[in-house]
């Protein structure tokens, strides 16, 4: 099982809102999840988002594939930076 982290769509049309999940490949985006990993409002001026990082981080090391999208809400978070620290010190030791 291929697992990615995602936006699913949420919100009333015309007004969308975004949870960022970790979520079977083969799923449709607003479909089955494994689990919630964020949120991502665009609809504040300056875009919210919220990202669990010790979820995000569990995810990241288990292999899972952010999208695009996600991988960029991640490095604005500091989550991919600490991901990639992580991998470091662990190849160090």
């Amino acid at each position: 099982m291929a697992v990615k982290l995602r936006l699913k769509r949420m919100g009333a049309k015309k007004s969308p809102f975004y949870r960022i999940v970790a979520a079977d490949s083969r799923s449709p985006r607003d479909g089955k999840f494994i689990e919630n990993v964020g949120t991502y409002d665009v609809t504040k001026d300056p875009a919210i988002v919220s990202v669990n990082e010790e979820v995000a981080l569990k995810w990241l090391k288990n292999g899972a594939v952010p999208t695009d999208t996600v991988r960029s809400l991640l490095r604005q978070t500091g989550v991919l930076e600490k991901f990639h620290n992580q991998k470091q010190t662990e190849k160090s030791n």
